[in-house]
């Protein structure tokens, strides 16, 4: 048993980020299972201007849940960008914790606690489908898996990171450490931004860990990612790569 336990006005101030675009069947049930996991965390939604109506329930849930801001926005700027905000928002007003996670149930709110777990001895703490006991269940068929883990080969190569799963969102980041990066800098806007924020959290250095998840197919709405976008990180990952090779980062 602890000698000295943490008094509960000392636990971590955590936000946990949702960035949606087209996300009304999943937004609400969503928020209510994170409570579940984490009940006094505060959560951010980033709305693109969903023309589902995701914008509208998200003021619902502020209007009727302690703790729920969201920020609207004009359209859809980008994953990055999105998470970028959620960084912003995190430093700005005084969070310990950011844990951000895609808002279609992919990430199971069942992991956050073993996510918030792992923040005790690292910075970054990644939901990670490929160390032992992590996986992918349901439509991840042999396209998207190519694209998954040879993105992942890639980046380790590329940016220099040890680190298994660089793709996906499901993460936990000390608000601290976040503070120590250079936003400016960061070129993706889309999904290389996953790695190339691990490439900026490693830079300022943070102690990244991993800890298993089981990836989910999405409950409700359609898969958002394209050929392009896939493309297009490959080639900003392959910039930055060889900018630090040249050590002009």
């Amino acid at each position: 048993m602890d000698a000295n336990p943490t008094p509960p006005s000392e636990a971590p101030r955590l936000l946990v980020s949702l960035a949606t675009y087209n996300e009304a069947g999943n937004l609400e049930p969503l928020a209510r299972a994170i409570r579940e996991v984490a009940p006094n965390a505060s959560i951010l939604v980033i709305d693109d201007n969903s023309p589902d109506g995701t914008g509208r329930i998200a003021d619902e849930l502020v209007a009727s849940m302690p703790g729920f801001h969201v920020i609207h926005r004009p359209g859809k700027l980008g994953l990055g960008t999105a998470t970028i905000a959620a960084m912003k928002f995190a430093i700005e007003n005084g969070y310990d914790l950011l844990l951000n996670m895609d808002a279609d149930f992919s990430h199971d709110p069942e992991y956050v606690p073993a996510l918030l777990a792992g923040m005790a001895d690292h910075d970054v703490m990644i939901g990670s489908r490929y160390v032992p006991g992590g996986g992918v269940e349901g439509g991840f068929n042999f396209k998207r898996k190519f694209m998954s883990t040879g993105i992942n080969t890639y980046a380790r190569m590329m940016l220099g990171l040890r680190s298994r799963d660089n793709s996906g969102a499901f993460r936990c980041y000390r608000v601290s450490k976040l503070a120590q990066i250079d936003f400016d800098r960061i070129r993706s806007r889309g999904y290389s931004f996953q790695e190339e924020i691990l490439f900026w959290c490693q830079a300022v250095g943070c102690r990244i860990g991993e800890t298993p998840i089981v990836f989910k197919d999405r409950r409700a709405g359609v898969s958002k990612i394209n050929n392009r976008e896939a493309v297009l990180a490959l080639w900003i990952l392959l910039r930055l790569g060889v900018a630090r090779r040249l050590g002009h980062i």
